[in-house]
């Protein structure tokens, strides 16, 4: 797996930035004059009590949910409106709360679909597997076995992702999110249900993710001792407004994020 190219940007750079967004549904606030960024190569965590509005968030950056107000701005270009399909083009991509993969489909097959946005032959081809097309996808094969080797699941490559338990699940997810050569990964509470050796794999595949291809990260995650392991900077929301900003030790001695995840303040 080869780390994904940025001509433009180097690290530390802003690559997305959160530019006073709000998100309403009805009468409902979502999300409240939210405003943060997150830079080449770090990994930035969301984090916040359930119902905080970060999952929102998420929606918002990989357009699947369009702001209110406020904008959103991905290397360099302010994004009024766009779509999941524009932002999976653009270089962002991401796991789910629950599971989203096709059950029936082997994990091979699963992560090849996250191929799909790179594929440049026509309908035609594929549908056949000729010609140009087959050529491109013994390249695609390729680049997806050693996605494979490296979330260490060759047992289950050719296994129905249906059958597997939970937390192979999530890391073929994750191997699927890595298939598209993401510019910027979105992680969904990425060990939700997971027991504590199934925590440990996946903390450290985000790491070497991050710290082997230069990969973004944006994280979501309940676990806080993972939370403050893993992140270069923490942001944190409540009730749809953000309350702290920080690296981890910032944001762990803030009065307001104590007060938040004790109930203090109600």
């Amino acid at each position: 797996m080869r780390a994904p190219d940025h001509p433009i940007l180097s690290k530390g750079d802003v690559l997305l930035a959160v530019e006073n967004v709000s998100l309403g549904f009805g009468g409902v606030k979502a999300l409240t004059d939210v405003s943060f960024d997150i830079r080449k190569s770090e990994i930035r965590a969301i984090i916040g009590p359930n119902g905080a509005g970060k999952t929102s968030m998420l929606n918002c950056i990989n357009g699947f949910y369009y702001p209110t107000q406020g904008q959103i701005t991905f290397k360099g270009v302010k994004r009024p409106k766009m779509r999941p399909f524009e932002a999976a083009r653009g270089g962002i991509a991401r796991t789910f709360q629950n599971v989203a993969l096709f059950k029936s489909m082997s994990t091979l097959d699963n992560i090849m679909a996250g191929r799909s946005i790179r594929m440049r032959s026509n309908f035609f081809w594929q549908l056949f597997r000729h010609g140009p097309a087959l050529k491109e996808e013994v390249e695609h094969r390729r680049f997806v076995e050693e996605i494979i080797d490296f979330l260490e699941i060759q047992h289950i490559r050719k296994t129905p992702v249906g059958r597997l338990p939970y937390g192979l699940q999530k890391r073929v997810e994750l191997g699927r999110a890595l298939a598209m050569e993401p510019d910027l990964l979105l992680l969904d509470e990425p060990m939700a249900g997971m027991n504590l050796e199934e925590k440990e794999d996946m903390s450290r595949f985000i790491l070497e993710v991050n710290q082997q291809y230069g990969t973004t990260i944006a994280l979501i995650e309940h676990d806080m001792g993972v939370v403050m392991d893993l992140s270069d900077r923490v942001v944190v929301l409540e009730y749809g407004r953000k309350i702290a900003d920080g690296t981890p030790d910032e944001v762990k001695r803030d009065q307001r994020v104590i007060d938040a995840y004790l109930g203090v303040a109600h």
